[in-house]
């Protein structure tokens, strides 16, 4: 699945991203301990491929796809 990406920010605890059609989706920083406890530098240095975002200085990747068809049971 190839989701063709528009935008990627940070605000508040999350992480959105937005479709070039306009679609808009979150995840929770808590999800990602490796993105919750970098500093807001190290978040904002990321790169973007075909299928995601990557951060190298944290060694942490988020699929778009999982953008779409991934949910966490919170309890």
């Amino acid at each position: 699945m190839e989701i063709e990406i528009k935008a990627v920010w940070l605000q508040g605890d999350s992480i959105f991203i937005q479709t070039v059609s306009g679609e808009e989706r979150s995840q929770p920083l808590k999800w990602f301990p490796k993105l919750l406890n970098a500093s807001l530098a190290e978040r904002q240095r990321f790169e973007l491929s075909p299928f995601g975002i990557h951060w190298p200085s944290l060694d942490e990747d988020l699929s778009f796809e999982g953008f779409f068809t991934y949910s966490r049971q919170l309890g």
